[in-house]
């Protein structure tokens, strides 16, 4: 199977966290967009199928993935369909389920670090919203971060093996978002992090063991994975990040 995955192409955003399951997984995928459009593809391509020219159940937003004439849109739902077939999800339909429900979970905090630098509306610019900004900011990395970190530190400790994953013994897509989730929160809050993760040690140590895979490490290296930049879902804002 040839997966073709459509999301902008010049940020990291919520589709990174389908490029790390299909590198992990070894898949062999497009990034669509990101491809010329002499060839068929590049932005036009996702435009159509967003206008509801390619298919009756047109995505509503990117990220998208095409496997041959099924189309699955919203990244929880993406990697719902990607668990079993890339081998990152337990076997069994309890263990499936508690992988998207913590994937949910991971889909809540990204929003919530989104909202901090546009607080009010999505449709205005930082500079806009820059007070309301520094209230949520502060609010989240004081608050929210420790609440979610909180939970997800408690699944880990209560697994048996100190290197274990968060659905047990083996890797599954939410430990690979999660790696996410703490690079992109490392690149938004710096000093934040600084302060919180030495109360997280397996948290952190989770992020260590993702980030040494080989599969992943190769991508990490390799011009596919795109950088951090202040046009996506993580962004770094000096002010933000001041308490």
């Amino acid at each position: 199977m040839r997966y073709e995955l459509y999301y902008w192409p010049g940020i990291q955003g919520r589709g990174e966290f389908i490029r790390l399951a299909l590198e992990e997984g070894d898949a062999d995928y497009i990034d669509v967009a990101r491809r010329s459009e002499r060839g068929g593809m590049g932005m036009a391509a996702m435009l159509r199928f967003m206008e509801g020219d390619e298919v009756a159940r047109a995505p509503f937003a990117p990220p998208f993935l095409k496997a041959g004439e099924l189309l699955v849109a919203q990244t929880a739902n993406i990697l719902l369909f990607l668990g079993l077939r890339l081998d990152l999800v337990p076997d069994d339909e309890a263990g499936r389920l508690w992988v998207h429900q913590l994937q949910l979970t991971i889909a809540d905090l990204v929003s919530e670090a989104h909202d901090t630098h546009h607080p009010i509306s999505s449709s205005l610019y930082y500079r806009e919203q820059k007070a309301e900004a520094r209230r949520r900011a502060a609010d989240f990395t004081a608050s929210r971060m420790p609440k979610f970190f909180d939970y997800f530190e408690a699944i880990l400790q209560r697994q048996a093996q100190s290197n274990a994953w968060l659905a047990g013994e083996s890797l599954s897509y939410a430990d690979l978002s999660m790696f996410q989730v703490i690079a992109g929160l490392r690149y938004a809050f710096p000093r934040a992090m600084q302060r919180l993760e030495p109360d997280y040690l397996s948290l952190s140590a989770l992020h260590e063991r993702v980030a040494t895979r080989p599969r992943v490490k190769r991508y990490l290296k390799s011009a596919r994975r795109l950088p951090f930049n202040n046009d996506d879902v993580f962004r770094y804002y000096k002010e933000l990040d001041a308490t």
